[in-house]
């Protein structure tokens, strides 16, 4: 495996969908989230397609043989990504970026409960200890003694209901992923996306400006290049060595939302996120050890034949 490509193509992708983040979020004050959802999703679907011809993969793109299946992960994923959107409106972007650390997290717990996977003291450990830090993040948003300010509230509240939506999505990807091809499950997702995200047209959509539909459709172009990227990615590294890297975004995020929005991260959001970073890191320092633990199993298993 060349290792390096795959951690270099984890950080490009990052930093993409950080930019897409910037895009979307430097609209959220005229343009709605549903309406933010369809640009992200409709403009990503032909960077998309083109990849998957240039692969010679549109076939294997587009056969699917559980199409129910990617109409309940559009659902899921256009509510977190709605919700998300939403919170980006509402909250500075590093506060954003560390809750939605809690995703990982919380993933962990459903794929107990809706997977039945093993999550033994450890791991649980580990969760507790990074939704510990999800609450110093949370903690000046809880209005405690009506003095926090109600939009940043609701803000933080959406993006934690976001964070639960998009581990959600994880654990349906990995019942999808059993079965379809991850070019299928990435395709019909932002096709989803779209048809799901029109629904919202009732709900106040607004006519944007030609500086605003830039900024939309190179969110969409972005947000299907980094998508690209990530999966390149996993072609390269194993997701054991990669996964570590996803909080490289915080970095990414603090610096654009000081340089573009003035934004500076306040001390419990950089306190929290350090602590649901290393919640995060000794999860998947775990699956590591046991990745390897079960290397080693069928690996003996295999001479003893």
């Amino acid at each position: 495996m060349h290792i390096g490509r795959g951690i270099a193509l984890k950080l490009l992708a990052l930093a993409i969908f950080t930019i897409m983040t910037v895009l979307i979020k430097a609209t959220a004050h005229a343009v709605p989230p549903g309406e933010a959802v369809f640009f992200r999703s409709a403009f990503a679907i032909p960077v998309i397609f083109v990849w998957l011809i240039a692969r010679g993969e549109l076939r294997t793109g587009l056969k699917t043989s559980a199409p129910l299946g990617h109409v309940w992960r559009g659902l899921i994923g256009v509510a977190g990504m709605g919700l998300g959107f939403a919170a980006l409106g509402l909250l500075p972007l590093p506060e954003v970026t560390a809750i939605g650390f809690a995703a990982p997290l919380i993933t962990v717990l459903l794929a107990a409960l809706l997977l039945g996977e093993r999550v033994r003291a450890f791991r649980l450990t580990a969760v507790a200890i990074g939704l510990v830090g999800v609450l110093i993040i949370l903690w000046p948003r809880l209005d405690l003694d009506g003095t926090a300010d109600r939009l940043a509230t609701i803000g933080a509240v959406l993006m934690l209901i976001s964070a639960a939506f998009r581990s959600l999505a994880q654990v349906h990807i990995r019942r999808l992923v059993q079965t379809e091809h991850a070019a299928a499950v990435v395709f019909y997702f932002m096709l989803t996306a779209t048809v799901f995200s029109l629904f919202t047209l009732p709900f106040g959509w607004t006519w944007p400006s030609a500086t605003e539909a830039a900024m939309l459709i190179g969110a969409g172009i972005s947000g299907g290049i980094g998508q690209i990227l990530v999966t390149s990615a996993y072609r390269f590294a194993p997701a054991s060595v990669l996964a570590p890297f996803d909080y490289a975004t915080m970095i990414f995020a603090v610096i654009a939302g000081y340089v573009l929005f003035a934004e500076v991260p306040t001390s419990a959001t950089i306190w929290g996120s350090l602590v649901v970073m290393m919640a995060g890191a000794l999860i998947i320092w775990r699956e590591r050890q046991l990745g390897i633990q079960r290397g080693k199993a069928r690996s003996k298993m295999g001479h003893s034949l």
